[in-house]
């Protein structure tokens, strides 16, 4: 048990004593040292149920905990009543033996056990290749799946897509008319086509392969599905570039195909949700207490997105997920709910449906936006900038803030190979440690039996050794909350605690006992950093 988990429990304990239920117990890392290790506000919250000052609340909570050395070693009031938990350098032993016999699998957990999570993400639809904008939710996505997975939960990576309509037939006829052109005809091309290198590259395969056998072909078809096959080969291939695949794709077409479409207009029918106005079918949001009702299905009789949208996430919840989650861009804030109204409405529970959004990337060079694509479309591919930068530079920038926030993608930052930029701190800092584990090899200083890490009491050893014991529930939070930027800041906090204490502290020294000592501390700090780089997808490296 660690010192946070024995406060909480006790924090229980004096609730339960109480008879006081459904409060929250909230532990905060104190800014100042002088404060402790955690601070509660329990005795503020408890001013109302209890009618009494919160300080008397603070001195009844300290005298009623159980004073424990293995956990904390005091406890001290402060302010209005804060209640100040100062941990116990044993227990912090306790936990660096944990993390050195667990390795790999330090930071892991059974929260999720036998539940299954579905994660749709990217999904864009097969038209032309990935941008940044689509790399922040690849990244975002892949690494909340991995989160899911190191709690515990089975999870499905999904793809959801659409190859039918006109954005298709564009694309088709967009690179037709540069198949044209390079069977020498002069093309008019329209300015709402698709642009673009990729669509010219396209054409020219045809065109090998075909030569000027399709010049008098008028129907799109083939060219759309050539077009199609292509460009999916190569979000499949930048996908995988990035480090992950996805397990299943899914069609938009197959939700018309088998009648799903239809029966989601019949069900919401008959709920008195639908009603045909002017050639329409319109969705009743108004009943449901919207400001006013959305089209469905246009007088031309081609749905509106969230028809398919509707039935899909039916499908999703029928394929009994305990969790389903939706990565969207910012472009999608005023429109989901209509569809998780819908829904709702047809009986489903949609509060295991999560929709996270995230805010667009703009790509600075120091001052000044860029513009990387040599491409006359006008947009820079997920391709372009993992060229730029590498793999892990590119998923630690799209990670590094929350998804809430816009990002400004710092190229000049980005590629910098030294210690300002934030990845290769910390990838040094792993470097660093295995160099210095393999010179103690080389040098025959072996693990003790018992290593004495009584003698880790420093005050830098001390900091390092309370930041490795938060890993566990920090990605435990992360994981719940779908925030992966609170394990990149806290490996770049660890980091900086590792480099602070690598220059105030030698490891290897003429004192036997202390070299193991800090040996097996630099260990713990390897395993977390790994740990923790493996869960955003970034390597670890031994080289630098």
């Amino acid at each position: 048990m660690t010192s946070q988990e024995y406060i909480k429990k006790e924090l229980q304990r004096f609730l339960d004593e109480h008879n006081l239920s459904n409060i929250e117990i909230i532990l905060e890392r104190p800014k100042e040292e002088a404060f402790g290790d955690y601070a509660s506000t329990l005795a503020l919250q408890l001013a109302r149920h209890l009618k009494k000052n919160p300080r008397q609340i603070a001195e009844e909570i300290k005298n009623f905990i159980t004073l424990d050395n293995r956990y904390i070693s005091k406890i001290e009031i402060a302010g209005p009543g804060f209640i100040n938990f100062f941990t116990s350098n044993e227990n912090l032993y306790v936990q660096l033996s944990e993390i050195l016999e667990k390795k790999e699998a330090y930071g892991k957990s059974s929260l999720g056990q036998g539940k299954k999570a579905n994660i749709e993400f990217v999904s864009a639809n097969p038209t032309g290749p990935l941008t940044i904008g689509h790399g922040r939710g690849a990244v975002l996505g892949d690494t909340i799946a991995r989160l899911l997975k190191n709690i515990g939960y089975q999870v499905t990576r999904e793809y959801y897509f659409n190859n039918a309509g006109r954005q298709m037939r564009v694309l088709g006829d967009s690179v037709r008319l540069r198949y044209l052109e390079l069977c020498g005809q002069k093309v008019d091309f329209p300015e709402d086509y698709y642009q673009g290198q990729y669509i010219i590259d396209i054409a020219r395969e045809i065109y090998n392969e075909k030569g000027d056998a399709l010049k008098d072909e008028n129907d799109v078809t083939y060219f759309k599905e050539f077009a199609e096959q292509v460009i999916f080969a190569d979000i499949k291939k930048t996908i995988r570039r990035l480090g992950f695949e996805f397990d299943v794709f899914y069609n938009e077409k197959s939700l018309y195909d088998e009648g799903k479409i239809d029966q989601v207009v019949q069900q919401l029918r008959e709920k008195g949700l639908v009603a045909e106005r002017d050639g329409a079918v319109w969705f009743l949001t108004s009943k449901l207490g919207f400001d006013q009702d959305r089209v469905t299905i246009k007088s031309t009789g081609e749905p509106t997105y969230r028809l398919p949208d509707i039935a899909y996430h039916v499908e999703k919840i029928k394929r009994g997920f305990d969790l389903i989650i939706d990565i969207f861009g910012a472009d999608h804030i005023a429109t989901y709910p209509d569809v998780l109204a819908a829904v709702k409405a047809l009986g489903y529970d949609v509060n295991k449906i999560k929709v996270l959004i995230h805010q667009f990337v703009t790509l600075y060079e120091g001052e000044e936006k860029v513009k990387m694509s040599t491409r006359k479309a006008n947009f820079i591919t997920l391709d372009e900038l993992m060229d730029e930068v590498g793999v892990d530079v590119t998923r630690y920038f799209f990670l590094m803030r929350s998804m809430n926030s816009h990002l400004n993608f710092d190229l000049t930052l980005a590629k910098k190979q030294s210690d300002e930029n934030p990845v290769f701190y910390i990838q040094y800092a792993h470097a660093r440690i295995c160099s210095i584990l393999k010179l103690a090899t080389e040098r025959e200083i072996e693990r003790a039996a018992k290593v004495e890490f009584n003698l880790l009491n420093s005050k830098e050893e001390l900091n390092l050794l309370k930041h490795l014991v938060q890993f566990p529930q920090t990605i435990e939070m992360a994981a719940l909350n779908f925030e992966p930027h609170r394990v990149v800041n806290y490996l770049f906090e660890l980091a900086s605690l590792f480099h602070k204490f690598y220059t105030e502290c030698r490891v290897i020294s003429d004192d036997l006992a202390l070299s193991q000592a800090r040996l097996a501390l630099i260990d713990a700090v390897r395993i977390v950093i790994a740990n923790g780089l493996k869960v955003l997808g970034i390597s670890a490296p031994e080289h630098m």
